[in-house]
């Protein structure tokens, strides 16, 4: 019971650990701990800013405010420059610099920091946003939390941007723009794992924040009738064009007040923090009462509460505010402040468009200058009108702020290139230019290129002690546990010795004990992301599934030894690269088969014989058959664009289905248009995962230079499967079979072929043949012997074996073949031998040509 017990936490804590599962559990706890991070300092700041305003009312506004902006940018300096200097400004452009794998730090220290310290600073009146603190938030915890696991530099960058996505979602309760914001300006990558991670952090931290924290920077829009007519047009495009040039000058305006404070204020960071906060609360002192609260002052110009006047002097008290504030390194973002601007910018040409023609209401300009402005300071255009939109839910808005902020981010770009992020980082000495991809060659590369696609597996119903004994007669340390085709688990070399260590019962089944559910990939996935998976887990090979049915496996040996290749020059190419074949037909059935057989059809003549062979081994075998029909055309026609007719090709593939109808077995037909047979039968090799290619051949070639033809050269040289090679003769009778023996993988990959090939005839007779030189003294009959016994207990018919001593072992066999009357000769040659033993004039290529039987040669796929 003990061992039963360590058995099912194992297999329990693998199962957590499986890749999604574990992305998603990080993805959920990141929104969470984010959200409530966003929350806390939304309330921190909205109760310090209320207790800060209210004090007006008990003192005089130019004694409260500057004396509060002093004391608070002080304080907010000091834990800044003496607790977590990483936590000085917006903290977008940290971990932008920490994705691209800059050593910064971003961890629970610098989160705690920037969280309180942005408390402090924005609840004492610096004119800055709450957004960037949540977002660098976000991204140190994410960070912090995945210390817990050990995981990859690239799992890493994306774990950070999912945190930085939920910590801006919670901060404007934006889902959408949270994970638009990580794509577009962070990691400027969509792959799968980017946006699932993004997009559930984001959501949960957005519903959190709402949930618990009430509406963020949502407006109250209830009563505001908003409307887009074409007629506006040139004035969004006015407002586009203004946002532009501004936003472009707001940027210059914050590194030339960055570097000012730099050169001209030799103090330390408090003081110039404070020094920030005592001028802004100088400042907004002497300004109306709606000036006195920044969230109060947006709701005020989206409202339309302020005259035009009001609202210049709004905009230009802002802008430079925001510019002191910012330049003094205090910790505040760079997002709220410009769609501030653009409120207050999009109200003054609403004013305008409704003095000359009276159609839109101002507040709905000053809610599209929000998404304008922002598009222009941080060249985000997708986010800026995406993120208007969600905290507006109004579809009268997304053309309107489709138009400014596609115009303001090409003017803005045109003026001042370049984003200001990457411009604050160079102030700090940090380029982020693009260094060339380490793993260019690597993400080029699919899996289904370098994978073995002979696997070596056991079936969940084995026992511990079968188990043993396939691992002790193999050099594979894991196997893929199958269960009616499909990948179920895996077994290490290690869970073995832990069940042999621990005594466990030798007729345990092996699922028990296996891996459920191992980590895999599919054909299609990258070898950048293979080499992921194996460094994130820690593992030495990964099965590569298609719908869960094994079709390869792929191993750290396999990937060095692409680059091993890579790195001596052996994948450069000469010449131009052929053009891939085009499938111009194609069906589909069930994938219900554990493997997969094709058959190329040209012949009417052989296609029917053929498909006969390939039903006896799809049925043994439980396989799928794949049916295939080239055409070829010119090498001067593109595959795509070349009109060709496929009544021939559809007669043979029609008469395939109406004979395999009635087996039971799984048929797919394709036609392919190419310039060559063989580049068509290999793509489709690689393309459907096939198995065993059985085809046909004539026995002659004209081709000079080739030992079989053209095609089946190329194909025997090439194919990643199992090569199954029939010469038939003219009788297609498969009576009496005759089976040389010479050891090897592929003489047992022929002996395995034969209790399917034997079901062809109703009585089989099969005469296994060993030849031995005179000049053996001792003659060895075991691999005979033992073949011997197994096809006895396989087929029905008639076996029996025979030795033979000649010094020609082709003429033997041939001598042996016609004293029996064979039908049939079968030979196993490896991926080179065949080839290489035909052009000495040995066994295969003599037996082919100038036996009169039919001669089936079998190739087996390298391990």
């Amino acid at each position: 019971m003990l061992i039963r017990g360590k058995i099912f936490w194992l297999k329990l804590y693998r199962q957590i650990l499986q890749p999604k599962r574990l992305a998603i559990f990080q993805a959920c706890l990141i929104g969470l701990v984010s959200a409530l991070a966003a929350i806390f300092l939304k309330q921190g700041v909205s109760a310090l800013g209320g207790w800060r305003i209210h004090t007006t009312h008990l003192l005089p506004a130019w004694f409260v405010l500057p004396a509060i902006g002093l004391g608070g940018g002080l304080l907010s300096g000091w834990l800044v420059e003496y607790v977590a200097p990483e936590a000085s400004g917006s903290g977008i452009s940290q971990v932008k610099a920490v994705l691209a794998k800059v050593p910064m730090a971003l961890d629970l220290r610098v989160a705690l920091v920037k969280l309180f310290s942005a408390l402090i600073a924005l609840g004492s009146g610096l004119p800055l946003g709450r957004e960037g603190p949540t977002l660098q938030v976000g991204a140190a915890i994410a960070n912090q939390l995945n210390r817990l696991f050990p995981s990859s530099p690239d799992y890493r960058r994306q774990i950070i941007a999912a945190g930085a996505g939920a910590g801006l979602a919670a901060a404007f309760d934006a889902p959408i723009s949270g994970f638009l914001f990580v794509v577009e300006e962070l990691l400027q990558d969509v792959s799968g794992f980017t946006l699932g991670t993004a997009i559930l952090a984001s959501f949960i931290g957005a519903v959190i924040s709402r949930w618990l924290g009430g509406h963020s920077l949502t407006l109250e829009l209830t009563a505001l009738q908003t409307n887009f007519s074409p007629q506006e047009i040139p004035f969004y495009l006015l407002l586009g064009v203004l946002a532009g040039l501004l936003g472009a000058l707001f940027n210059k305006g914050i590194i030339a007040s960055i570097k000012f404070n730099s050169r001209f204020l030799p103090f330390g960071l408090p003081v110039r923090v404070g020094l920030a906060g005592l001028i802004c609360g100088v400042t907004i002192a002497f300004l109306p009462a709606p000036f006195h609260d920044t969230a109060g002052l947006r709701e005020t110009l989206t409202a339309g509460e302020l005259s035009a006047g009001v609202t210049l002097v709004a905009f230009i008290s802002q802008f430079i505010l925001v510019l002191i504030a910012y330049g003094s390194g205090a910790p505040g973002g760079l997002l709220v402040p410009p769609m501030l601007l653009g409120a207050a910018l999009g109200y003054l040409v609403g004013i305008a468009e409704h003095s000359f023609l009276g159609i839109t209401s101002p507040t709905t300009y000053a809610l599209a200058g929000m998404g304008t402005f922002l598009s222009a300071v941080a060249r985000v255009p997708i986010t800026s009108i995406i993120i208007v939109f969600e905290m507006t839910t109004d579809f009268n808005l997304v053309l309107p702020l489709m138009i400014g902020a596609v115009v303001a981010y090409l003017v803005a770009e045109k003026v001042v290139p370049g984003s200001l992020y990457d411009r604050l980082l160079e102030l700090s000495g940090i380029h982020l230019e693009k260094e060339p991809n380490k793993e260019g060659f690597l993400a080029q590369l699919l899996a289904a290129d370098v994978m073995q696609r002979r696997v070596e597996t056991l079936s969940s119903q084995m026992t511990v002690e079968e188990a043993v004994q396939a691992f002790s007669q193999s050099r594979h340390r894991n196997f893929p546990v199958i269960e009616d085709g499909k990948v179920v688990g895996i077994v290490t070399q290690k869970d073995i010795a832990n069940m042999t260590s621990q005594q466990v019962d030798g007729d345990t089944l092996i699922s028990e004990i296996m891996t459920p559910e191992p980590v895999t990939v599919s054909p299609t996935a990258t070898l950048a992301y293979v080499l992921h998976l194996l460094n994130r887990y820690n593992l030495s090979c990964l099965p590569v599934t298609e719908n869960r049915r094994l079709v390869g496996i792929i191993t750290r040996s396999d990937i060095i030894r692409v680059e091993a290749e890579r790195l001596s020059g052996n994948t450069e190419q000469t010449g131009p690269k052929p053009e891939p074949s085009y499938v111009v037909y194609q069906t589909r059935s069930p994938a219900t088969g554990k493997g997969r057989l094709l058959v190329p059809l040209s012949h009417p003549n052989t296609a029917q014989t053929l498909l006969e062979m390939a039903t006896a081994i799809a049925l043994e075998r439980n396989y799928e058959i794949e049916c295939l029909s080239v055409i070829v055309v010119p090498r001067n026609c593109t595959p795509d664009q070349t009109a060709v007719s496929t009544s021939h090709s559809d007669r043979l593939l029609t008469q395939a289905v109406q004979h395999l109808k009635d087996k039971q077995i799984p048929v797919h037909t394709q036609i392919r248009v190419a310039h060559n047979v063989a580049s068509a039968i290999l793509e489709t090799v690689k393309e459907r995962h096939i198995d065993v290619l059985l085809m046909g051949w004539k026995g002659s070639t004209a081709t000079p230079g080739r030992v079989f033809s053209r095609v089946v050269d190329t194909v025997i040289r090439q194919a990643a499967c199992d090569v199954v090679l029939v010469k038939l003769n003219g009788k297609r009778t498969f009576n009496r079979w005759l089976v040389p023996m010479a050891g090897g993988p592929n003489s047992r990959q022929a002996l395995q072929l034969l209790p399917a090939l034997a079901t062809l005839s109703s009585t089989p007779e099969i005469k296994l043949c060993q030849v031995f030189q005179p000049d053996e003294s001792a003659i060895d009959t075991k691999l005979l012997d033992k073949s011997l016994r197994f096809l006895k207990g396989k087929v029905s018919g008639k076996v029996m074996a025979t030795s033979v001593c000649a010094s020609s072992v082709p003429e033997a066999l041939m001598e042996c073949a016609e004293k029996d009357h064979s039908d049939v000769i079968v030979l196993g040659a490896s991926r080179e031998k065949l080839l290489q033993q035909a052009i000495k004039g040995n066994i295969p290529e003599t037996i082919s040509r100038k036996s009169h039987c039919t001669v089936i040669l079998v190739r087996t796929a390298l391990a």
